[in-house]
Order: structure tokens, then sequence, then C-alpha cells
């Protein structure tokens, strides 16, 4: 492929013009700054765009046209753009369940990073595509997750129908190409209500939710042992236990020096870090990575709790998230997700106290994922404190800088940890 930037072809936008118009888009990164757009390739009938911003170069997938009145319009609100993905998504991976044919399509509002596509299928069924706006070199931990559960059978996640991959000119690698994933369609479960909304309106009325916690626990180890099975384990030697503790380190780090509240406990949370680096460490796996309770929909039984969101840690580069992790990161940030349903209540201007409501649906939660791994999380408990004190340690950076007020929560978690582990 060449280095030369593809000729547009009539009627559609160049690079200048393109530029205003994605300055202004949801999932254009560099907010407020102006645009240096250099097209690189058209792969896939789609656009990929160079944006040179002075932070670093960053690519987008930028599928576009033009109006009757010569505006640029996004491909993905066409419904014959979309039905052209579907094919080529369906072309790509023979081996799954197709796609269909497409009757019609809708993008779905509100996300900050993606554009999502909802399309109802000559079947009946729907179906959701995922479009990736910012473009990495590797394969993304979202498709490749998810489809190994797939495969695997599992209803944990929405069943995938595939995803279009694609390549393109990269200059920093050694053979000059990089190739990546453009999109991923899986089944779309209309109607269901993420964990969040059910587990804040059962606490704001003060109905129990241990059930649901215990069979949100069972459901997440049966997530853990599936991808153990289907994909590759190592040993948390001792390089990856560093590294790993080293990172938490930096973060405190960088949070004491940003959040005065957290300085009167820095000396003991890295005492639970150094315990937690001298403590067994279970094997390495692929996870979630970034788990809370608004990653997981309530299906109506028998199936249950359903996983969705496979990208891993937002600020992590691409490289890391398909890297195998401990699963106590994902359990860690379910637990830190309970305690912020009753830091949420408590911050309503009629406040609710959900402080036993949070106790009891963490010990749940905690008693379905032992019983669905046969572990005994108490052999790892230095291992687990340590996680969640560095989930709440980056909580009481970004409440400091963006919710002042709800900085009380992780802060209340810190306190309470690094009590515990000194117990």
């Amino acid at each position: 492929m060449s280095d030369e930037a593809p000729v547009p072809a009539p009627g559609e936008p160049t690079d200048r013009t393109l530029a205003g118009w994605i300055a202004h888009q949801r999932w254009y990164t560099a907010k407020g700054g102006t645009p240096r757009l250099r097209t690189l390739a058209e792969p896939a009938g789609t656009r990929l765009v160079l944006d040179d911003v002075p932070t670093g170069p960053v690519l987008y997938q930028v599928p576009v046209g033009t109006d009757d009145t010569g505006a640029v319009r996004d491909a993905t609100t066409d419904p014959d753009w979309i039905r052209g993905l579907a094919a080529r998504i369906d072309a790509d991976d023979e081996s799954l369940v197709p796609i269909g044919s497409v009757r019609s399509s809708r993008v779905l509002s509100g996300e900050q990073s993606n554009t999502s596509v909802i399309c109802e299928t000559d079947s009946g069924a729907e179906v959701i595509v995922k479009v990736f706006r910012v473009l990495h070199h590797g394969d993304n931990p979202d498709v490749t997750t998810q489809l190994a559960l797939s495969a695997a059978g599992s209803a944990r996640v929405p069943r995938v129908h595939g995803a279009l991959r694609a390549s393109w000119p990269d200059a920093g690698r050694a053979d000059g190409t990089a190739t990546g994933h453009l999109a991923f369609a899986q089944e779309f479960l209309p109607g269901l209500q993420d964990a969040w909304r059910v587990a804040l309106g059962d606490a704001r009325d003060g109905t129990p939710f241990a059930a649901d916690a215990e069979r949100l626990g069972a459901a997440l180890a049966e997530v853990h042992r599936t991808l153990a099975e289907v994909l590759p384990t190592e040993p948390a030697d001792e390089a990856r236990r560093t590294a790993a503790i080293a990172t938490m380190h930096g973060r405190l780090d960088a949070a004491a020096r940003e959040a005065p509240a957290i300085a009167e406990h820095v000396d003991a949370v890295r005492g639970v870090y150094a315990r937690a680096a001298d403590a067994e460490w279970p094997d390495l796996q692929r996870i979630h990575g970034d788990l809370h309770l608004g990653q997981v929909l309530a299906a109506p039984e028998p199936r249950g709790w359903v996983f969705l969101d496979f990208e891993g840690e937002p600020l992590r580069p691409l490289t890391e998230r398909s890297l195998p992790d401990v699963t106590l990161r994902d359990v860690a940030g379910m637990l830190r997700s309970f305690d912020y349903v009753a830091g949420a209540l408590a911050q309503d201007a009629e406040p609710v106290d959900a402080g036993a409501w949070a106790h009891d649906a963490r010990s749940a939660f905690l008693d379905g994922y032992q019983r669905g791994t046969g572990s005994d999380l108490r052999a790892h408990r230095e291992l687990l404190d340590a996680f969640e004190l560095d989930k709440a340690v980056y909580e009481v950076v970004y409440e400091t800088r963006n919710r002042p007020d709800w900085v009380g929560i992780p802060l209340a978690a810190v306190t309470r940890l690094v009590a515990r582990s000194a117990a």
C-alpha cells in the first residue's frame, strides 16, 4: 500500500473540508484543537485519516460522504453504507452466524469514543455493530475476548456475529504496515437495564441485592473459568509482579501530589502494596480489565447477567490490554462499584444510607465468586486489598478533578482497606 494519500473520489470531502467537521465530533480526542488531517488509506469502504496533533498522531476511522448541499455526512447514518459494512463483516469470517440482510439501522446516541449502530435484520433479529473510531495496531480485546467466550458457547456475553479487520501504512513499524479491527458485530439485547441501574434502584428502595450479587459473582467466575480454558494463561513471574506493584506505587505518587486528602494514608497504602508483592499470586489470564456494574446487563433468567465492553482500562495502551492479568482486578472493580452505589445515594437531594446494603452486596458477590471458582479468596486477601486500593486511589484523583463533593466515597474505602489490612 502506498504511503501517498489517496485522492478523494469526486464529491467526497477533502482532508481540508473534513477537518472542520471532525473537530466537532464527540469521539474526536483533541478537543479544542485544530485537526491536521491526512488520509492514509481507504480500505473496506471506509476512510482512515491521521491527525498530526502536538500531543502525538492519532488515527481515526471516518466513513463519510456528502449530502445534497455538499456538507459532510457521517456514513454510519446511511443505511446503505451499514448494509455494505454488515456484508463485509459476514464475508470476513464465514464460520460465525452471519448478520444477514439489514432492513434498517439507527445510530445509538450518547457514545463518546466509538459509534454503535443498531441493525434490524430480515430475520427479525437485532444486531449491534460497533464502528471503532480511534484505531491502533493489534487485536482489540473487546473483539478477541468476546469472540473467545462466544465461540466457547458462553451465554455471559452477547453472541458474536463477526468483526472486520484492515491494514494501513505505518512508517513506525518495521514492515511499514499496521493491522487492526475496524468494526465488531454482536447480538443486541434491547430493553435490558444494566446492573448499576438495578442496584441503584434496589438500594434506594431498601430492597436486598444479596441474591443478585451472589449470582453476579458466580457469573464472573464462569467468565474467568471459560477464558482460562480457551485463551493462554501464564504464571505471575517476578517481572510481572514487580511491574504491577510499581504501577500501583506510581499511581499513588501522582495521587499524593494532586489530592492532598490522601497524603495521610500514603505510608499505610504502601504497606499494603508491600504485603501484596510478597503474597502468592494466581496465574495470569485474560480478564475484563475495566469491570463495574455498568458493564453488566440484567437479562431474564435463565440467562441472567451478561457482560459487555471488554476493551480494558481506557488509559492503558492497546497492546497491554490484551496481556494476561490477575482476575482479582475484575473482582476489585466490582467491589468498588458496590461502594459507589451507596456513595451516589448519599449525595442525593434526599440522601439514602445504603452502607449496610453495600456491605451485604459485597459479601454476597465474593461468596458467589468463591463458589464459582472453588477458591478461597481469604488466601489472596492482601492481593485483593491492593487491587481495590489501587482502584480507590485512582478514584480519589478523578473525584478531586471532576466531583470534589464525591471524593469522600473513595477516600472512605482507602481508610477502611488500610485499617483492615493492618489488622
